[in-house]
């Protein structure tokens, strides 16, 4: 291959330009060119005219050369009109090449765009630099605003969320299209008026995927009366959860009789159970949760979850006890306890840490007063039993499946409760029997002693049509979450600095 081809080769993109030299000044490489001998369109009136009125010179960047920068000199004609009353005279430009009033070539600006669009302004100022292309961090950020977001025609299903500009303090709204996952539009807020007046200007939409939020649904009733809400089945399912959660902490004075495992005993359970009289005293003589909160400075979430408690054992707990350092001594440390009862702490640390060891003496003291070097088996959390129950049974070992089994005996309240779970999990799959199965099922929770539950299905009625929707339509609100995932990173990468503009802009980039 000859000198010029290569050249030709490794500059195929200013084939447009007549290249006349190029250069090596070894930080940067120029090369010299011109535009053709060709007419030229006026950009005002449209005539071609090739009648020369001057030259003058344009520097552009092109893409980097081994490394290195390099610049374009070109030499650009300025043509006569040949229109009486145009404009006298007119640049020429090259489309393809150079473009009005740019400093990079069309190419160039392509690959600062596909950066840009990925890292915004400081890293991608700082990756482009590594690549031997100039830009400061604010040219970045105008280059990316400068990309065109794109348009689409208004689709049938939607599905909104919302995130945090500021947790606790600022949220904005996305919206995507449910069927093809693209994104359509970030709202600067989440408020019922705004999503309304959104939903206004953008007829069509039919279906509407959303999570449980009342706002939301408010603001779609009164913009699209005829659409179909669609509530979310993963929400469905974190709210059975924290329910069955509640639960299982309400009956650990049963199933931690199973284990042998204590019930707290001390100021802390005495205080509980004081409590607990105190509010339904209050409530027995007739006066509100609200006032009994009031009275007793109290949360009033707090003063729930005692009223939703019948018995005062239940406000209980089991210690939440995780796997720790004295853990794998306890065989060695029950053994020397059985031999010698009175064998002191000293001598028993000093031998563990023998075998071992890594902790302070301090530890091992609680650890042997709090009864876990004595007991059984290990005391298993509310936590813990909670996701053995919400675990695909597939999903279990063998050991868990009895040691399930166990727990869920302690109790008829427990074990209507595993019986519970289990018949809601099969309505997450989306089915049109599942409208009949979901009412047969809360009217079935509603017969058994589960307060927690029963809140969990009062949810659900305040909003049946939309979770009725969710369990018979096909659709969901899962693409939007992953939409907010990917805003999550996009807002740490730019360190949550980010103005709302330019947030909202590489959302919609995607």
């Amino acid at each position: 291959m000859g000198v010029n081809e290569l050249v030709q080769t490794v500059f195929s993109g200013l084939s447009p330009l007549v290249m006349e030299d190029v250069v090596d000044e070894g930080e940067r490489i120029v090369v010299r060119a011109r535009t053709p001998l060709e007419t030229a369109v006026c950009p005002v009136c449209g005539a071609s005219s090739g009648r020369v009125h001057g030259y003058h010179w344009r520097t552009v960047a092109d893409v980097p050369v081994d490394g290195r920068r390099v610049v374009v000199r070109v030499r650009v004609r300025r043509l006569v009109c040949p229109t009486r009353g145009c404009r006298h005279t007119f640049r020429e430009q090259v489309p393809g090449v150079l473009e009005r009033y740019q400093r990079r070539t069309a190419r160039l600006t392509r690959q600062v765009k596909a950066v840009v669009k990925e890292l915004a302004g400081r890293a991608g100022s700082r990756l482009l630099a590594i690549l031997a292309v100039g830009l400061s961090r604010h040219t970045a950020l105008r280059t990316l605003l400068r990309i065109p977001l794109p348009t689409g025609r208004v689709p049938r299903v939607i599905g909104v969320d919302d995130f945090a500009l500021r947790r606790r303090h600022r949220y904005a709204t996305v919206v995507i299209d449910a069927e093809t996952h693209e994104r359509i539009d970030v709202l600067p807020d989440r408020t019922a008026d705004t999503l309304e007046a959104w939903l206004r200007g953008h007829p069509g939409i039919e279906v509407v995927c959303r999570d449980g939020s009342a706002t939301y649904a408010e603001a779609i009733r009164r913009a699209l009366p005829d659409a179909v809400q669609v509530g979310d089945r993963w929400h469905l399912w974190k709210n059975l959860c924290e329910a069955a959660l509640s639960e299982v902490k309400a009956h650990s004075t049963c199933w931690a009789t199973v284990l042998d495992a204590p019930i707290y005993d001390g100021p802390r359970a005495q205080t509980t159970l004081e409590r607990w009289h105190q509010i339904h005293g209050l409530l027995e003589q007739g006066v509100g949760l609200l006032e009994c909160a009031r009275r007793l400075q109290l949360a009033l979430n707090t003063v729930k979850r005692y009223a939703r408690a019948d018995r005062p054992e239940r406000m209980l707990r089991v210690p939440k006890f995780r796997a720790g350092l004295v853990d794998p001594y306890r065989e060695h440390l029950r053994k020397r306890r059985s031999e010698d009862p009175g064998v002191p702490v000293q001598h028993l640390f000093e031998e563990i840490k023998t075998l071992g060891f890594t902790g302070c003496l301090n530890l091992l003291h609680k650890y042997i007063n709090q009864g876990r070097a004595d007991a059984d088996r290990s005391h298993i959390s509310p936590r813990r039993l909670a996701r053995m129950l919400l675990t695909r049974p597939d999903n279990l070992k063998p050991e868990q499946h009895e040691l399930l089994a166990k727990l869920t005996a302690a109790c008829p309240e427990m074990t209507q409760l595993a019986s519970d779970i289990r018949d809601f999990a099969p309505l997450l799959t989306p089915h049109t029997d599942n409208a009949d199965a979901l009412t047969h099922w809360i009217a079935q929770v509603r017969t058994a002693d589960l307060p927690h539950l029963h809140a969990f299905t009062r949810g659900l009625e305040r909003d049946i049509d939309a979770v009725i929707a969710g369990l018979t339509l096909p659709y969901s609100n899962g693409p939007t979450e992953g939409v907010n995932t990917k805003t999550k990173r996009i807002a740490r990468q730019m360190h949550r600095r980010a103005g709302f503009t330019l947030l909202r802009h590489r959302i919609l980039l995607g």
